[in-house]
């Protein structure tokens, strides 16, 4: 297992500084990212902590998966790569000849 956790369910009002003093408890928080939408700001409701030591990882999953934060049931596990993305866009053609 990595050290990067993600962190789902989150309330949109958590703060960086509340997802990480949240694992703290745990062991030592390399740092913490709430994932944000881009246009607006507003929080995605979910987040990654990175531990500094996979058994810390480990304790903190254990401890905190299905535990619940704001009112929401928090979903806690091992980050996984991201998916490539694949090239959207594009588009705008028109189907047919212009004439």
């Amino acid at each position: 297992m990595g050290s990067k956790i993600y962190v789902g369910g989150l309330p949109y009002s958590t703060t960086e500084q509340q997802l990480s003093d949240l694992f703290a408890v745990h062991g030592a928080v390399a740092s913490s990212r709430i994932i944000t939408d881009k246009f607006t700001g507003q929080s995605r409701g979910f987040g990654f902590v990175e531990m500094s030591s996979d058994s810390e990882a480990q304790a903190a999953v254990a401890a905190l998966n299905g535990t619940e934060l704001g009112g929401r049931t928090l979903t806690v596990n091992e980050a996984r790569p991201q998916e490539p993305r694949t090239g959207g866009g594009g588009g705008g053609g028109r189907g047919g000849d212009r004439y």
